[in-house]
């Protein structure tokens, strides 16, 4: 898919509807840009939170809970408080 779209005021920019769709976004979401040398790719919120789990799961098994870790170590610290 491509189109051809013009820069307005501010380097504002319209999305396709076709773009917005294919991608699930809707009015009021949020988006992610990455600079690729001579490009920008553009990625919705949802999707950059899943690239970024994926890249977490090849560091941490899958019998740890970071977020069950975290909140025990608070705890423990709030102990101290």
């Amino acid at each position: 898919m491509e189109s051809k779209v013009r820069i307005y005021r501010g380097g504002r920019l319209v999305i396709p509807a076709n773009f917005r769709k294919a991608l699930g976004i809707e009015n009021g979401d949020e988006i992610v840009l990455h600079l690729e040398e001579d490009s920008i790719r553009l990625i919705s919120l949802q999707e950059a939170v899943h690239q970024a789990q994926n890249r977490v799961k090849k560091y941490v098994p899958s019998t740890i809970s970071l977020s069950d870790e975290l909140i025990a170590e608070r705890r423990e610290e709030a102990k101290h408080e």
